[in-house]
Parts: structure tokens; C-alpha cells; sequence
């Protein structure tokens, strides 16, 4: 029983020096895809999203909702289609969309107030967070925007308050319409305009793995010369490509850390953030 509260005492030894350099830093965190629907890997996010509120650390919260926003979709009598990993968006499609991340967006505030800490939720386009242009490199796709500018204002006067901003990925052109934005594009444009100390990328893998089915074949470092080769050889594919360009792009807007982290793992956020090996994949520049 003694070794295991000196063990105790020894984790908390080890987390005091990333406590003392990231207090009052921001650190930026995207949640999406199967992970955020995983009810037990949810509550853990958001008590990792807690402690470092109590802590004093700035976290910022980004999460999408792609599979949510299928289903209601599907419900309404809407069938999703994709170009290239885009969700083609109509004016229906795009009602829907905020609909969905804005329930998402209800019920992750809630519950981090309700765990204890101080959390307020954001919509990129009403908090006229994120301005958009028309994506047009994939043909017509609707109303998906590709983000401009980034208006930091919103997000810092809750940070610098001791509050968790939780914003949902939705963007605003100069004609004042609602375009659906890629979570993991907002992650990394929103990391680099708040200059944050570090940004995470949450998945539902264990990180970067030169084949899929070997565990022991996981990259925990990357360096950014090396993804253009890795994306060609189809060693990262799919999903896996917005989260590492999110990564690159934000590392080279001078955000220091990037990484891609297993959200399944539980307090995984606090295992990369507080500890000396950390988990998952980590971007270098």
C-alpha cells in the first residue's frame, strides 16, 4: 500500500517541471471522429481538459462531428456524400452540420463545467472566429470553406479568464454565409494564430505506424521532410493526412509541438502532456 502512494507521489513529481512550463501557456486539443463517440474515452478527454484548467494551464478545444452529423443525415432523409474526404454541403446539408456540432458543442460544455472546471462553448461562424473562402480545389463541393483568418479576440478573452474555449469548426465568408469547415484545417489555423505552445491531434489509432497491423512498427517521432514520402508510400493514408498536415502546417507557423495522440489510451492527453516519454507520434520541424 506504501508503494503505491509513493508511486503516486513520484507521478506527481514528475508532472511539476511540464506544470511549471506550461502554466498560463495555451495548448491546443482537436477531438474527433469514432474516439469522441467512445462515452468512457469522452469523459476521460474532458477530465485530462479539467485538471489542466485547475492547473493553470490554457487548453483549447476544437472537435468535429463527422460521424454524429452522418447519422442525423441519414435521419432527416439527407444521404452524405464525399469528394476526396469533403462532405459535399448543400444549404440542407450545412442547416444540419451546425446543428449537429452545436449540440456536440452543448454537451461538451456542460459536462466540463459539470467535472468542474470553467468552459465556454464558441461557434466559428457567430463568434466570426474563423473567415472562409469557397473550396474549389475538389470541384463543387458546396458550402465548405477554406479558412482565411482567424480572429483570436473570442478565444483569447476566455483563455487569458482561466476559461476552456470549445469551439465547433464552422466558417464565415464576406457575404456573411455558413460554410462547414474541416476540423482538423481549423485545428491547425487556429493553433498558429494563437501561437500556442503545443497542439494535439486525438485520434483512434496509436499514432503514426509503418504498418498498421504491428503495434511495435509505431513512428513516436516524424520529421515534416518525411511525410511528403510517407503520404506517396501510403504509409500514412485517409484520415491519418488532414491530422499530419494540420501538424506540419502549425509547426511551421512556429507552434513548438505537434503531435498525434491515441485517444483510446485512458488520460492520454495528461500522459503526453505531463510525462517524460509521452505517448502516441510526435511532428517535428
Amino acid at each position: 500500500m506504501m508503494e503505491q502512494l509513493v508511486e503516486k507521489a513520484g507521478v506527481l513529481i514528475e508532472a511539476l517541471p511540464y506544470i511549471k512550463r506550461f502554466r498560463n501557456k495555451e495548448l491546443l486539443i482537436k477531438f474527433g471522429g469514432s474516439a469522441m463517440l467512445d462515452s468512457e474515452v469522452r469523459e476521460h478527454v474532458l477530465h485530462d481538459l479539467v485538471f489542466m484548467n485547475f492547473v493553470g494551464i490554457r487548453p483549447i478545444l476544437i472537435h468535429g462531428g463527422g460521424r454524429a452529423i452522418t447519422e442525423n443525415l441519414k435521419q432527416a432523409g439527407i444521404q452524405s456524400k464525399f469528394v476526396n474526404g469533403l462532405r459535399v454541403t448543400d444549404e440542407a446539408t450545412v442547416k444540419a452540420v451546425v446543428k449537429t456540432l452545436s449540440d456536440i458543442n452543448r454537451a461538451m460544455v456542460r459536462d466540463l463545467n459539470r467535472f468542474g472546471a470553467q468552459a465556454m462553448g464558441l461557434s466559428g461562424h457567430k463568434s466570426k472566429i474563423l473567415t472562409v473562402v469557397k473550396h474549389d480545389q475538389n470541384g463543387d463541393v458546396g458550402f465548405v470553406g477554406d479558412v482565411t483568418a482567424v480572429n483570436i479576440k473570442p478565444i483569447r478573452e476566455l483563455t487569458e479568464a482561466g476559461t476552456v474555449p470549445v469551439i465547433y469548426p464552422s466558417g464565415i465568408d464576406e457575404k456573411g454565409d455558413i460554410f462547414n469547415v474541416n476540423a482538423d484545417e481549423a485545428a491547425a489555423k487556429i493553433a498558429a494564430a494563437m501561437n500556442v505552445q503545443k497542439i494535439m491531434i486525438l485520434t483512434n489509432v496509436q499514432g503514426i505506424q509503418k504498418d498498421l497491423n504491428d503495434p511495435a512498427s509505431l513512428m513516436p517521432s516524424l520529421h515534416v521532410e518525411e511525410v511528403d514520402d510517407l503520404i506517396r508510400t501510403q504509409v500514412i493514408r485517409g484520415g491519418m493526412i488532414p491530422k499530419v498536415n494540420a501538424c506540419t502546417f502549425a509547426l511551421r507557423a512556429n507552434v513548438p509541438k505537434a503531435h498525434i495522440v491515441d485517444g483510446r489510451i485512458k488520460h492520454s492527453l495528461l500522459l503526453e502532456v505531463f510525462t517524460d516519454r509521452g505517448i502516441g507520434t510526435e511532428i517535428v520541424l
